[in-house]
């Protein structure tokens, strides 16, 4: 029996169950070994237990942030019995979320005083941005918001065709240019094209190279100064896509995109092919940025906003 709230729909709540199935099943393996013929919370569960959750990507300050929570719990407790733990480690884990304000929402909404409200997407290649993008339209169109996209990412031939088959599968218009255009042209047309269709919402897409900070970071920049010339306080929300399958991976990724430019959210893809779910809980925790929305499976509804208590509740059930 969970202590946390039902809030999704039982069926959003399977989808978030099975996308989590493998994170999940790694580490209660791993956990009911670690507590096997213990009655207690004792110092060897809790060693056990920080080397569970670094090896779940949960990342070892994040890691020993929640071992001190428990200490500190099981201090006050005086005798803190092993199957408490597990409740125990979510009611301190979606604590440890709220800090970031992450995992508050339950659907996929903007803010009503920002029209258009627009929302520039960044992260490498690979971790599934063009998807993300197509299925956050998906959602936001669902939501009976107009939406625009536009196809910054102007290095790559394929990243704009890709953007097109979402636009069209999705039914929603694109603004584009040629490959090799400049990706702060292409941010103008788009929030120009909005404003004219009175458009609720924009999704920019941009270039998904590292190779270069400077080069990275000038390029953003200009994407945004551009774009403020049409609406005075874009971006609204600078979303980094990291794939949660990379584990510590995606932590040095968002490390070099949060030096790169501002990010003010994440969305973390490919956890229903990973063991490695804990890295949503690091990631937010160590970078301080809230997660918004979570890749749990291949299908366009699989793209889920990140709701810590139903988040802690799958992964612990």
């Amino acid at each position: 029996m969970s202590f946390f709230k039902r809030i999704f729909s039982s069926e959003k709540k399977e989808t978030l169950d099975k996308g989590l199935e493998k994170s999940k099943s790694t580490f209660f393996s791993k956990l009911s070994k670690a507590v096997a013929g213990k009655s207690k919370v004792d110092d060897a569960v809790l060693d056990n237990l920080e080397e569970i959750l670094v090896s779940s990507d949960v990342g070892v300050d994040t890691t020993l942030k929640i071992i001190t929570r428990i200490e500190n719990r099981v201090a006050s407790d005086k005798y803190l019995g092993i199957e408490e733990l597990n409740q125990i480690l979510q009611e301190e884990i979606a604590a440890l979320l709220s800090e970031t304000n992450t995992g508050e929402a339950t659907e996929f909404v903007i803010p009503k005083d920002k029209k258009p409200y627009v929302l520039m997407v960044v992260g490498v290649n690979g971790v599934g941005k063009t998807t993300t993008i197509g299925k956050l339209a998906y959602q936001f169109k669902k939501q009976g918001y107009k939406v625009v996209l536009g196809a910054g990412d102007t290095f790559r031939a394929a990243a704009i065709d890709q953007l097109q088959i979402w636009a069209d599968r999705v039914g929603v218009p694109i603004v584009k240019q040629n490959m090799g255009s400049d990706p702060a042209s292409v941010a103008f047309d788009t929030l120009q094209s909005a404003v004219a269709q009175d458009a609720d919402i924009v999704i920019i897409d941009t270039a998904g190279r590292l190779h270069n900070k400077v080069n990275l970071m000038n390029e953003l920049t200009k994407v945004k100064r551009v774009m403020q010339k049409v609406v005075a306080d874009a971006p609204h929300d600078v979303l980094l896509v990291l794939d949660g399958s990379t584990g510590q991976n995606a932590f040095e990724q968002a490390k070099q995109f949060t030096a790169a430019t501002e990010v003010t959210s994440l969305a973390v893809t490919k956890l229903d092919g990973t063991a490695k779910g804990g890295v949503v809980i690091g990631i937010s925790d160590q970078f301080k940025i809230p997660v918004k929305y979570i890749g749990v499976g291949e299908g366009i509804e699989d793209l889920q906003v990140f709701n810590k208590y139903e988040f802690v509740d799958s992964f612990f059930k």
